[in-house]
């Protein structure tokens, strides 16, 4: 039979633990070795103050400088007060006041008409609602009867311009005359300008346009408008 033992007894059941104990205290040790400090109370020397020793300081002596004293002001020269008469009399305004009561008579004011000031607006010929008519061109829509315009405009012109006149003016070669004219609420051609190489071009542009003959005016919005227009006049010069 084997002898039991008892667990008690054992010595070297808790070693571990006991090891850990005894080096951490060690370490306490050894770390309060190392930080204590001793100092030597002879070697301290905190001074001595000595209160009976002043300075003192010398003030020096200044003098003073007085300043005379201001003269004193001329004395005032009298007043001498003129005495005007007025001879001529005031009229005072006397202002009334604006102010009614009950017993002031209310005037009524009748009903005030407003004229309608009617605005000259130019619309561009190629965004009119309703272009203007030229005499002949009263079938088809807005476009037919653009288009219409341009044609029977181009014709007129090419009717009754002279194209000699350059010849005559000593000019050659290609000629070309920029017209712009309007055609206003009644369908008439007013404001006619003219830019060419020659007066004289110009001119004969001009007795030619204001001879188209009279429009129904455009409109825009239902209303009558005036309606800008431009038209290039070119021809060639025979030599």
């Amino acid at each position: 039979m084997e002898p039991k033992k008892n667990s008690k007894a054992n010595v070297g059941r808790n070693s571990s633990l006991y090891f850990l104990i005894g080096l951490a205290l060690m370490l306490f040790l050894t770390n309060y070795a190392i930080n204590y400090k001793t100092y030597d109370k002879s070697n301290i020397d905190i001074g001595q103050l000595d209160m009976d020793e002043e300075l003192e300081e010398e003030i020096p002596i200044t003098e003073q400088i007085q300043t005379p004293p201001p003269p004193p002001p001329p004395p005032a020269a009298p007043e001498v007060i003129e005495i005007v008469e007025d001879e001529e009399e005031v009229e005072e305004t006397v202002i009334e006041s604006t102010e009614v009561d009950q017993e002031t008579e209310i005037v009524e004011v009748e009903e005030v008409e407003v004229e309608e000031v009617e605005e000259d607006i130019d619309v561009p010929f190629a965004v009119i609602e309703n272009v203007p008519i030229f005499p002949g061109c009263e079938r088809g829509d807005n476009n037919a009867k653009r288009a219409c315009m341009s044609k029977k405009i181009s014709q007129f012109v090419n009717k009754k311009f002279n194209t000699e006149l350059a010849s005559d003016l000593g000019l050659s070669g290609r000629q070309r005359i920029n017209v712009i004219f309007k055609i206003d609420k009644k369908g008439d051609v007013v404001g006619i300008r003219a830019r060419a190489p020659h007066p004289g071009l110009e001119k004969e542009a001009k007795r030619v346009i204001s001879q188209l003959p009279k429009m129904k005016p455009g409109k825009q919005r239902g209303k009558p408008v005036n309606v800008p227009y431009s038209l290039p006049i070119i021809f060639q010069v025979q030599d």
